[in-house]
Parts: C-alpha cells; sequence; structure tokens
C-alpha cells in the first residue's frame, strides 16, 4: 500500500512532500479518537508495555521500544503527538541553533531511490530556539494533563511516555571560536522541556562545523555545557553526534574525551559527505553537495558503533543512526553495541508503519 502512495508522493519535490504528508497526518491526529485508531494500527502491542521485552531502560529512562527518530526530520517541533502515534519510542527535534535560520537556498534535499539514499544540504534551517522551547513547552503541558485524565491512561498503556531529545547547533553567522555560546544559549532554553540533549558538531551543511570534532574545541564546548547541566536542579544527559567521516584516530580522541568527561552517550552516526558505491554517483550523487544518508551509510555506521562499543568497553551508551530500513538492520546495530536506533531516510522509503514492523522482529516481541 505505502509503495503505491511512496510513487505518487515521489512525484513531487522532497521537501514539499515532507511537509504536505505531515501535516495531512495533523489533521488525521487532530481528534483523540482518530489518534488513538492511527495509534492502533500504527503501534506494537502484543503485551503490556509494563511487560514488554522491547522496554529499554537507558539514561535512566525507560523507553518504551529502542526506535527513534533521528534529528532533521522534525525539526521545529510540530509534530510530536503525530509521531507520538506511529509508534516511536523517541523523537529528537532539531537540530535547533539560537537564532532562527533560514538555511540554503532549495533546492537542497535529494532523493536517490537505486540506492535507497537522501542528499540533503539544509543548513540548519529552523524557528530558532525560543519558537522551539515553547512549542515543546506547550507539548510537555499537554503531556502532563494527559497524564491525570482516564483518556490518556488508555493511551498510555498502548503507548507509554514519548522521549523528546534536543538536538543542538551554532548559527552559521557565528565563528567556530564563539560557537560554546551557541550551544550554551540553546541548552539552556530547552532544558526545562527535553529529556535529554545531542551536540551537533558534525553536520557538513554548516561551513567549518565539523572542525568542532577537533578535541580542544570540542572539549570546550561540552565541559562548558556539563558546568551548566550540574548547576541545574534535575540535570539531563548530554550526547555527542559524530560523523561517518572520522578517521580512527579521530574517534579514538573522541571516546578518550567521552570518558574523561563522564560524556553520557554517543550518537553514531550522521550523514556521510561521501560518495563511494553509490548507483547514482555518475549524476546526480556526485552534482550534488551534502550529507548523505540511507542505506550506503549502513555498512560504515555499524562498524563505527561496533569499534566505539569495543574500545570504550561499553561503557559508552550509543543511539545507532544510520542505513536503517528493516529488523535486520536495527538487530545489526543492537549487536554492534547499540542500546537504541534511529531511523530517518528509512523512515521515508519504508513509510509509517516501519517501528512496528522493526519492533515486531526484534528479539522479545
Amino acid at each position: 500500500m505505502y509503495k503505491i502512495l511512496r510513487s505518487i508522493l515521489f512525484l513531487f519535490p522532497p521537501e514539499w512532500t515532507h511537509y504536505f504528508s505531515m501535516n495531512c497526518l495533523k489533521v488525521l491526529c487532530f481528534l483523540t479518537p482518530i489518534k488513538k485508531l492511527v495509534a492502533l494500527f500504527f503501534t506494537t502491542h502484543s503485551r503490556s508495555i509494563s511487560g514488554s521485552q522491547l522496554t529499554t531502560r537507558v539514561f535512566n529512562f525507560q523507553f518504551k521500544n529502542p526506535v527513534g527518530l533521528g534529528a532533521g526530520f522534525d525539526k521545529n517541533a510540530k509534530y510530536l503527538r503525530e509521531l507520538e502515534a506511529l509508534g516511536f519510542g523517541f523523537v529528537e527535534v532539531g537540530t535547533v541553533t539560537p537564532l532562527p535560520q533560514e538555511g540554503n537556498p532549495v533546492p537542497r534535499l535529494f532523493r536517490l531511490p537505486k540506492d535507497k539514499a537522501l542528499i540533503n544540504r539544509m543548513g540548519f534551517n529552523n524557528d530558532g530556539v525560543k519558537v522551539v522551547a515553547e512549542r515543546l513547552k506547550k507539548w510537555k503541558e499537554g503531556q502532563e494533563f494527559r497524564v491525570g485524565s482516564s483518556v490518556s491512561t488508555e493511551l498510555r498503556t498502548l503507548n507509554s511516555r514519548l522521549i523528546v531529545g534536543g538536538n543542538i547547533g551554532k548559527n552559521k553567522a557565528t565563528p567556530n571560536e564563539e560557537a560554546w555560546k551557541d550551544y550554551a544559549i540553546c541548552f539552556n532554553e530547552l532544558h526545562p522541556y527535553v529529556d535529554y540533549f545531542v551536540v551537533n558538531v558534525s553536520s557538513p551543511n554548516t561551513p567549518g562545523l565539523r572542525e568542532l570534532q577537533e578535541k580542544e574545541s570540542l572539549k570546550r564546548i561540552l565541559l562548558h555545557l556539563l558546568m551548566i547541566n550540574n548547576g541545574k536542579a534535575n540535570s539531563k544527559p548530554v550526547l555527542l553526534k559524530i560523523a561517518p567521516d572520522l578517521s580512527y584516530e579521530q574517534i579514538d580522541d573522541v571516546i578518550d574525551l567521552a570518558l574523561d568527561i563522564k560524556l553520557d552517550g554517543i550518537v553514531a552516526t550522521n550523514t556521510t559527505i561521501s560518495r563511494e558505491g553509490l548507483v547514482h554517483h555518475v549524476g546526480l550523487g556526485n552534482q550534488e553537495s551534502g550529507g548523505l544518508s540511507g542505506a550506503p551509510l549502513r555498512q560504515r555506521s555499524t562498524e563505527i558503533i561496533k569499534y566505539i562499543h569495543q574500545r570504550a568497553n561499553g561503557q559508552i551508551p550509543i543511539i545507532a543512526s544510520g542505513g536503517i530500513f528493516s529488523a535486520a538492520d536495527a538487530k545489526e546495530k543492537l549487536i554492534a553495541g547499540a542500546s537504541l536506533v534511529q531511523v530517518w531516510t528509512g523512515f521515508i522509503y519504508e513509510g509509517p508503519g516501519i517501528v512496528k514492523r522493526i519492533c515486531k522482529l526484534l528479539p522479545g516481541n
């Protein structure tokens, strides 16, 4: 069914299709009874949430399942209600910057169907941290209200609580030597409303951003955030998202720093600037700049996850991202050492039932 719909949607520009599809889902989920029907259709609930072996405890949170949605899909926290209904265990909003950004000129998102991949050079387009924080505040207040209602109890038994992460970055105009200030602004603004943070220094679409992955620059940003975090009444887990294009020497630096400062986790990995092995390499694949995501990234992402897990002796929790389209892909990441997995491009190609299909075939369900 979705393959037919996808063939129609793929006739239109990717970015337009994204917002059209999510806004249609938003209309469907506006009324609670319809949202419940959507949730019943797309959520795996073969046993109670409390007894399900899919329930995953990481960062002192109980995730209803280990399948989340990566940053970049719901940049502005507009679709949390709808994504909750699709069964995601967690959703990462952002990347959010202190000031609003239009991002790079369009077109900036490209499909590579033969490769089951996407190229994006969005450029951290978002509404700015204050607007996003206000949306998250309303979402949180709505969640707290629902907890006290009889309707919400039924929904929570089916869906449990959606864990929300905040992916933060710097504005394009901010020089790298001032980047730590941008991350701190976003951290402070979002802190009351997200469950965990991901520091994004690995997008290839903001000039110079990846230079912040060098050990000293990274240390300055992360130590400052951890200092702020320790001063809060309730500290939040802080994770780092890394690029798949790092050398193993650079990954060693990241691991050593993470262990030294007691970072809460790593997201592995972001998109790649490599075009190796693409069917579309002659043509779109090498004509368009930006980060490549999807199936071509699967193997490299898994290799990095396995390397981090073994090198750190399992001391660093890992969220896997890159090339996850099926339960087999998710299992591969979990066996390599990941605690949780994120989909993004797989969601585009496999459709809204991807979480249910993955969860049904994971061990314990």
